[in-house]
């Protein structure tokens, strides 16, 4: 038997209704923002994630999937979605739409990260992108995409945690207190840290490793380097956060894991599922576009995890316990019986009604189990002599209850 590769799932039909219901909910959020759909390749070029993701960054030195194709190209199966939506904005001259371009996606996402509870190397990440809105109103336009999600699929328990980055110029002052800082711990961090103590101490303040952690536990703050331009937004955001309703903690550890944010940045928690408590995490990108090739254009976004979004509405409860496979199950009895069955089912279907038929010779009683497994709302025995009346007998298998129907006009029947 081969088996599935470590690290990924299926997502079996007994499992898939539960995605259909969040990304119904994701559509539905997404269309109140006026939110239209895009989809980039699975797999880009490799160049695209060393611009955009940081070649010091765990994801890029650590996580990707990076192969050379027939050709002896460096391709990269996506390890997250902005980068690629950036490339897309740039090569299709979305930068030419009116302003704010504003986007989403639901697309799977690869990492070669240590399989854990909620973590997976294939894994599924519903994003948002605003391009073109340098103001701090389009964060909070970011921010509360997600929180209006959240309210929408009933999850409750979450913290936003706030922090700013600062801009090019403030980092600089910054950097140079991190180093600071930091100088005397050097030879106790890890291989990746000392390096990254010379091109980019900020990623310091992301590394998992917990002697890194102890480390920058008393790290100087971002927020305390911010120039006035970068104060200023940040107070904006959080006016704005204010003005929506949307309660938050500013969090100065809070840098993400990649190198393309700029000013703010944010996580959504939640306290229901521990360690890995993070369900979302976004800010502002405003030299993406440019890295990848396109003229300056602020932007501002999230990712957010769909399996960890789903293990946590698991865990509370809070998706449907069953789905209706079919509406109407026509059981056949007899040969004659199973002629008219597909015909009948053919009519409901072209009238919008979910129906089903046996396709396997069985008993009544087979296919009445057969119905009840699948989760079909109501049941029709069909035999000669309801065929010959041109009624039969419709059974609601939740409450027992029958009906007689007469069958040529099964098909406007009010189910």
């Amino acid at each position: 038997m081969i088996n599935i590769p470590k690290g990924t799932k299926d997502v079996l039909p007994s499992e898939s209704y539960k995605w259909h219901y969040v990304e119904d909910d994701i559509r539905k959020v997404a269309g109140l923002f006026g939110l239209s759909e895009i989809r980039t390749p699975t797999f880009e070029h490799t160049e695209l994630f060393l611009r955009g993701v940081g070649d010091t960054t765990d994801i890029v030195n650590k996580e990707m999937y990076t192969f050379n194709d027939k050709g002896g190209r460096s391709i990269t199966l996506k390890p997250e979605g902005t980068a690629g939506v950036a490339r897309s904005f740039v090569e299709n001259g979305l930068s030419n739409l009116p302003m704010p371009v504003k986007m989403y996606y639901i697309t799977p996402v690869f990492r070669y990260e240590k399989p854990q509870a909620g973590r997976y190397r294939e894994h599924h990440q519903f994003g948002v992108e605003i391009y073109g809105a340098e103001s701090s109103a389009a964060d909070v336009e970011a921010i509360s995409i997600a929180k209006t999600l959240f309210d929408t699929v009933g999850l409750k328990k979450l913290e936003l945690n706030l922090n700013s980055i600062g801009c090019r110029n403030c980092r600089k002052d910054y950097n140079a207190a991190l180093r600071n800082y930091l100088a005397a711990n050097v030879s106790e961090m890890c291989a990746s840290c000392k390096e990254r103590f010379e091109k980019n101490p900020l990623r310091i303040l992301d590394c998992k490793e917990e002697k890194c952690k102890k480390i920058t536990l008393n790290a100087p703050k971002t927020i305390d380097f911010l120039c006035n331009e970068c104060k200023n937004h940040f107070e904006g955001v959080k006016k704005g956060l204010d003005q929506v309703g949307i309660p938050y903690v500013v969090n100065p550890q809070i840098v993400r894991g990649l190198d393309y944010y700029t000013r703010t940045v944010f996580e959504f928690v939640s306290t229901d599922i521990g360690a890995q408590g993070t369900v979302c995490g976004g800010g502002r990108y405003n030299h993406l576009v440019e890295e990848v090739g396109g003229k300056a254009t602020p932007a501002v976004g999230f990712g957010m995890g769909v399996e960890r979004l789903l293990n946590v509405l698991e865990a509370l409860n809070l998706l449907p316990d069953n789905h209706e496979s079919v509406k109407v199950y026509v059981a056949p009895i007899g040969e004659a019986a199973a002629d008219a069955a597909r015909v009948l089912v053919s009519k409901l279907r072209k009238a919008g009604i979910s129906a089903d038929t046996d396709l396997m010779g069985r008993s009544v009683k087979a296919q009445m189990k057969y119905a009840d497994k699948i989760g079909a709302k109501y049941t029709l025995c069909l035999g000669d002599d309801e065929i010959q009346r041109g009624v039969a007998t419709l059974k609601n298998m939740l409450s027992g209850e029958s009906a007689e129907v007469n069958l040529e006009s099964l098909s406007t029947y009010k189910f």
